[in-house]
């Protein structure tokens, strides 16, 4: 009977940190510093577990998601059961630590799913819990967790954001066809999932080359997802983007940043700042924007998620430099030809290291994504 119980409560721990990942969701890409964290307070009165309080992590980062699910339940979280996508956070601020607030609110068990890298808190949240005579049960679900969390993850051990690697390939390899820019490889359906993958990240990454043959203007196109639009940047050294491209001329309305060397013409930079653009002043390594520092620099910016959507030229470079940490490929049904552009990297040619983590299909597309530990 006891090990019938415990298989049972196993699953309802499984089953209800499941859903504060499916809610931390919600705020992926918004919280700037701090995780997108779920919380879910849980009672059962004898009738069987009942959720009374929801907290995800506030757009901007604060409050944290503890103290907005125990702020809903209210005194009902006395005696009850916190679920929580990541371990309280142990350290003072203007407000209190989590686990003391999980403490001082009567809670008397917590299910944490992934373990919080960051010196001020790695196992000190749980230790306060379990001094305060909290049961505490870690790591459920802790690789489902740590991967929707790599961004955090990658800022507080790498402190740089999380590289994920998205490209569309025809089905003979080919990611676009010489002289013609952007082409249509992959259906709607496909592409609506690069939406959703957009809202979800800090900024979208492209190479000059990319910028100046498509105009793209890489924001989230989703009905009523616009805001969730991230910043856009692009690898300029010359500071070539023009004026009159789509991204210039939305730099007003969603953030647009320009990778720029010291080199960079004045008058090209003083056109750009005119137009909205924010020029990041970076090195150069071997004729390029130097990437790791780059990236340094936009973790020290609060970015934990950054999405590289082109061309092969830059796509190669992340690679090269052994800076990417996701890869997402979305595969079209058709062929394009000995006039493609030969794509840098393919199912049958994945980096080593990296772990193929899931596949799906979307109408006639198929994707697949790998990522590699953190």
């Amino acid at each position: 009977m006891a090990s019938s119980s415990a298989f049972e409560q196993d699953r309802i721990d499984r089953r209800y940190i499941a859903a504060a990942l499916r809610l931390s969701r919600k705020h992926l890409g918004l919280t700037s510093t701090n995780p997108a964290v779920g919380t879910l307070i849980v009672r059962d009165d004898g009738n069987g577990p009942v959720i009374i309080g929801r907290g995800v992590t506030a757009i901007g980062g604060r409050p944290h998601a503890e103290a907005e699910a125990l702020a809903e339940a209210g005194e009902l979280a006395r005696g009850a059961t916190a679920y929580v996508t990541l371990e309280p956070c142990a350290h003072h601020g203007r407000t209190p630590p989590c686990a003391n607030a999980l403490v001082t609110a009567g809670i008397v068990r917590v299910v944490g799913a992934a373990a919080d890298p960051d010196p001020r808190v790695s196992g000190k949240g749980y230790a306060i819990l379990r001094s305060a005579g909290i049961e505490v049960k870690e790591g459920v679900l802790a690789r489902e967790a740590a991967d929707q969390l790599a961004g955090y993850m990658n800022r507080s051990m790498r402190k740089r954001p999380e590289v994920i690697l998205k490209l569309a390939l025809s089905a003979d390899g080919m990611i676009g066809r010489r002289g013609e820019g952007q082409i249509g490889i992959t259906g709607e359906i496909a592409r609506r999932q690069v939406h959703v993958m957009r809202a979800e990240c800090d900024a979208i990454l492209i190479g000059i080359g990319t910028a100046i043959s498509d105009d793209p203007e890489l924001t989230v196109r989703l009905p009523g997802m616009r805001s969730r639009s991230p910043a856009r940047i692009v690898l300029d050294r010359l500071a070539r983007l023009p004026a009159t491209s789509k991204l210039a001329r939305s730099a007003s309305d969603v953030p647009v940043l320009v990778a720029a060397c010291s080199e960079s013409p004045a008058a090209n930079k003083a056109e750009l700042e005119r137009a909205g653009v924010k020029l990041l002043a970076t090195e150069t390594y071997g004729g390029r924007v130097a990437l790791p520092e780059l990236l340094e620099d936009l973790g020290n910016q609060g970015m934990s998620r950054i999405i590289v959507e082109g061309g092969a030229d830059t796509a190669r470079a992340f690679l090269d430099e052994g800076m990417v940490d996701r890869i997402a490929l979305f595969y079209g049904p058709e062929a394009i030809g000995s006039d493609g552009i030969a794509a840098p990297i393919g199912r049958d040619h994945i980096p080593a290291g990296f772990e193929l983590v899931r596949e799906a299909r979307y109408g006639e597309d198929s994707f697949a994504e790998w990522i590699r530990e953190i």
